[in-house]
């Protein structure tokens, strides 16, 4: 009987354990690898699941998902998420700022499998990381015949009026491809904007120039972005943009509503921890959307200032030999 009630008590303590195990990998408290994130909800400061999240965003006109370029997290969460959302609303368009408009017929080929995928990646200028990080968003979108924007402006439009100004834009004003508002500002941005650029040390580039050269992003975002809405009646647009372009209900979001103030929105913003193990956020990352992600930080580019200033100077080179006409 002694035998008998150690190997029942031994039974049961074992079961504890591993309810106790299940629940704490279901609410763990840390990021184990670089492709876990943690959603806050900051209504309640509570950590939720992708589904939880889902449910949340299902009235929701248009869901901007904010990244860190290259980030797995984002671009796991990212792809979690467009497949939740259609479950509830079947009715989804994806719009993506990894694009850009004049390459829209190359993205529909494609779609429509008319061309293969390397030849997509070469003819839309498609990012470095494209096949690790938006295939999944494509093919899903394939998959399942849903529309796919392609929302950034033209990359030389971009470029030259960084370079040149807005002023270079006067002789393209007939470009189908250009938004009809491309320099619609925004206070707060232009103040966050210039907040940012005087921490980056590069006096070759000016600060004016550059802002025109974001808002001509952005203003091509939101114009995409309405054009989808008009387009795809009581449809969910999914909006993929660095997170720049969305925090704080700023950039392509505030254009946006500056258009149509009607449209309603939610922002999905990211947040770098410091600690992987017990991930932490201050209060102000809260003001950053309607719900964060928590996610590690990337690897440093460069450690040593010489590598990070021989970088820009051979980008800032091959932009100049390029021509603005």
């Amino acid at each position: 009987m002694r035998y008998l009630y150690l190997i029942l008590m031994f039974v049961v303590i074992s079961g504890c354990n591993q309810q106790s195990l299940k629940k704490d990998s279901q609410n763990q408290e840390f990021l184990i690898t670089s492709y876990d994130f943690q959603i806050v909800d900051p209504s309640t400061q509570q950590r939720i699941d992708v589904k939880a999240l889902a449910n949340k965003l299902q009235d929701v006109d248009v869901v901007f998902i904010g990244e860190y370029h290259g980030n797995h997290a984002s671009h796991l969460l990212q792809a979690q998420l467009q497949s939740a959302l259609f479950v509830q609303n079947p009715n989804q368009v994806l719009s993506m700022e990894q694009f850009t408009t004049d390459k829209q017929a190359v993205l529909d080929a494609y779609l429509d499998d008319e061309i293969g995928e390397k030849v997509l990646i070469k003819q839309a200028n498609a990012w470095p990381n494209y096949v690790g990080s938006y295939r999944p968003l494509i093919e899903f979108s394939k998959r399942h015949f849903l529309p796919v924007y392609a929302a950034n402006a033209p990359i030389k439009h971009v470029r030259c009026v960084g370079r040149e100004g807005e002023f270079y834009l006067d002789k393209y004003k007939q470009d189908e491809f250009l938004p009809r508002q491309p320099f619609l500002n925004d206070d707060a941005y232009e103040e966050k904007f210039m907040s940012f650029m005087m921490t980056v040390s590069n006096s070759s580039r000016n600060p004016k120039q550059s802002y025109s050269a974001q808002l001509l992003r952005d203003n091509s975002m939101a114009e995409t972005i309405l054009s989808a809405l008009k387009n795809h009646p009581k449809s969910q647009v999914i909006h993929l943009n660095g997170a720049f372009h969305s925090d704080q209900f700023l950039g392509t979001v505030a254009l946006l509503k500056k258009r149509n103030p009607n449209v309603s929105v939610a922002v999905i913003s990211p947040v770098r921890v410091d600690n992987s193990n017990k991930p932490k956020y201050q209060p102000s990352d809260l003001e950053r959307g309607n719900f964060v992600y928590l996610v590690t930080k990337q690897p440093a580019n460069y450690q040593q200032a010489k590598n990070r200033i021989q970088a820009f100077r051979a980008m800032f080179k091959q932009s100049k030999s390029q021509d603005c006409i």
